[in-house]
């Protein structure tokens, strides 16, 4: 019975195995707002530090603030003496006066004095260039005083200037036949190759042309100031201002002519001592008034170009005047310009004619065998 009862127990079905759970794969977009979450509470508990952190810090300050208010000390009132120097007294001037009278006075000694020269008695003296004293004209001391008495208004401006006589203050000169005065010179060379070509034709080599400038150079007299410029279409100036005509620099200028003088009928911006110029003789015109001459001489054809623009181009007549007006605009007001022409064309020979008469200056043209004047 019993083996029977045992068989007759059921026996429990076995358990079925775990089912294991699929883990779903969340969606972009639920990663994207879990990154944002995330985010957003790391943002929120940054500013609730930053916060936290600021109201200790002004509870910490309020409580220093109210600390110093207790801790200040007392105010404390001082006087510092203040050391003054009274007056002087008139008796104290007066003591300081009869102290400086009872003072012991120099006492000066004769000197020994030769009555012969010796060797270090007196330095040499220095050497003088006696060609470059003007010689003492009498009619000039007649007409400063004729000035000083009757006035320069009347009589005097009149007779001082007919007693002079026009050349006798030394101031005149004489360049290719163009007769002027002044004391401030400026030359003006154009030697691009147009120019050298005609001079040549007309007779008047470079070998002249330099020859009658160091003539000139040679016959300033001393009082007087120079300078000299050559241009193309840049320019190449002897001196920055107009100098002295002592004989050192009359040296240097007849060295200058004689060595530096452009023969090519070019000049290069990449050369010493020339400056580039793209506005041609306009350009050259406003160097020459900054020198502020009195008298200036131009030596070319009469043909002029630019280039402002890059392409070269005829200067326009009213430029040139513009330029040439410019020189008469310091102290001394109109400046003349006389102009030495080589072979120019008939029109620039009347527009340049036109210019230089307006300015008291002579137009000289120098055509083959010949010298005319207009």
């Amino acid at each position: 019975m019993s083996e029977i009862s045992l068989s007759l127990d059921p026996v429990p079905p076995p358990k079925p195995p775990p089912v294991k759970k699929k883990r779903r794969k969340k969606s972009p977009a639920t990663k994207e707002a879990t990154r944002k979450a995330e985010r957003r509470a790391l943002i929120g508990s940054i500013l609730f530090g930053s916060v936290v952190v600021h109201l200790i810090a002004l509870f910490l300050f309020g409580l220093w603030t109210v600390a110093k208010h207790f801790t200040r000390p007392e105010a404390r009132f001082e006087m510092k003496k203040v050391v003054r120097i009274p007056p002087k007294t008139p008796e104290h001037n007066l003591n300081v006066a009869r102290h400086e009278a009872m003072a012991p006075k120099p006492v000066f000694h004769d000197k020994l004095i030769s009555t012969r020269p010796v060797d270090f008695a007196l330095p040499d003296l220095p050497r003088v260039d006696l060609d470059q004293m003007l010689p003492l004209d009498p009619s000039e001391l007649i007409s400063d005083q004729v000035d000083n008495l009757v006035g320069s208004a009347a009589l005097g401006s009149g007779l001082g200037d007919g007693l002079r006589g026009g050349g006798g203050t030394g101031t005149g000169m004489d360049f290719f036949g163009v007769r002027a005065e002044g004391q401030r010179i400026l030359l003006l060379f154009d030697v691009s190759a147009s120019v050298v070509n005609k001079a040549n034709k007309a007779g008047i080599p470079l070998e002249r042309i330099q020859e009658e400038t160091i003539r000139l150079i040679e016959t300033l007299p001393i009082v007087s100031r120079f300078s000299l410029i050559q241009f193309t279409g840049n320019y190449m100036p002897f001196t920055e201002e107009l100098i002295a005509a002592t004989a050192g620099n009359k040296e240097l200028a007849m060295r200058w002519v004689a060595d530096k003088w452009v023969t090519s009928g070019t000049m290069s911006s990449a050369s010493k001592s020339v400056v580039s110029n793209l506005t041609g003789v306009v350009g050259v015109l406003e160097r020459a008034a900054a020198m502020r001459p009195d008298v200036v001489f131009l030596i070319s054809d009469a043909s002029f170009q630019w280039r402002p623009e890059g392409g070269f181009k005829n200067i326009p007549y009213d430029k040139i005047k513009e330029a040439v007006e410019a020189l008469g605009e310091g102290p001394g007001g109109k400046v003349p310009l006389h102009f030495v022409a080589f072979e120019p064309k008939d029109n620039d020979a009347k527009e340049w004619a036109r210019i230089v008469r307006g300015t008291g200056g002579e137009f000289r043209t120098l055509a083959s065998g010949e010298e005319e004047k207009n």
